[in-house]
């Protein structure tokens, strides 16, 4: 292995399991020097500049702060796209990678109208207009900074999603055209009291308001979301999709149910936890 590869996993052990350590430093090696995985593993002994030098030392006393490393670089990979990211949005999980081709899945003919709200990166807007070119896909979310990234990203990868600051608690009507005919949202769904379990590295760096609810209304968006759907902001015969929290699958469930939500599924990802929630709309 070589010596950077290996001075960066040493020092990131003090902060991460050996294995998370050893993928950190190989990623900030190939994406932020672009020294191939080979180089790596063969041991090269990799020279830097004076500017990589100083580079090296600043991402690496980022890292040791357990700042994420994907601020650190300023992107995240999501279904083989790279998106810009910074404290102000939420990284892109696999989990919603799944709830993607879920969708995509779905639709083999493309959806007219889309909207996902809470778009923070705009990963999930912007993946599925890069699929489906002809649908008219709408982002929303509270955050100013999030959508200028989002915005960014949306230029970068040449989709034409129209963000818009929309917050989805207010009790003011939405100022929308038309409904949608597939609704999706990947809204904050993490309880107040789940903080002691969750790492520094979120923890002390992701937006507090992409990840948090109330502890005694842990299904606040949800809830919201399923109503505006049924008062209009979902077509008949539209479909609503969720990324959920695994402790509330059934609960979610229930509330398309009760809304008169028909074929509603509550689907597992990969790793066998309940955390997709789908239904339609009767017509």
């Amino acid at each position: 292995m070589s010596s950077r590869f290996a001075t960066l996993r040493t020092a990131l052990q003090a902060c991460y399991p050996a294995g998370e350590a050893s993928a950190i430093a190989r990623w900030v090696l190939t994406e932020g020097f672009g020294i191939s995985q080979t180089d790596i593993y063969m041991g090269k002994d990799i020279q830097f500049s004076q500017d990589d030098e100083q580079k090296f030392e600043n991402i690496l006393q980022r890292l040791r702060n357990y700042e994420p490393v994907q601020y650190v670089l300023g992107h995240a990979w999501f279904c083989g796209r790279r998106f810009g990211v910074a404290p102000g949005v939420l990284i892109p999980r696999p989990e919603t990678e799944e709830l993607i081709e879920l969708i995509l899945q779905d639709y083999p003919t493309p959806p007219h109208r889309v909207l996902d709200i809470g778009t923070g990166s705009g990963c999930i807007p912007i993946t599925l207009s890069a699929h489906w070119r002809t649908s008219h896909v709408e982002g929303w979310d509270i955050s100013p900074e999030a959508l200028v990234i989002a915005q960014r990203n949306n230029e970068a990868h040449a989709t034409q999603v129209r963000f818009a600051l929309h917050d989805i608690l207010s009790p003011a009507p939405l100022s929308c055209e038309e409904g949608f005919d597939l609704v999706v949202s990947n809204p904050p769904y993490i309880k107040q009291s789940e903080r002691t379990r969750m790492e520094r590295n979120v923890l002390d760096w992701e937006p507090e308001l992409a990840l948090f609810v109330p502890d005694d209304d842990p299904l606040l968006f949800y809830r919201t979301i399923v109503r505006r759907a049924s008062d209009g902001l979902l077509n008949p015969g539209g479909s609503l999709y969720f990324e959920i929290n695994r402790e509330h699958g059934a609960a979610t469930a229930a509330l398309l149910e009760e809304a008169g939500f028909t074929h509603v599924q509550l689907l597992k990802d990969l790793s066998g936890n309940e955390r997709f929630v789908k239904g339609k709309k009767r017509k």
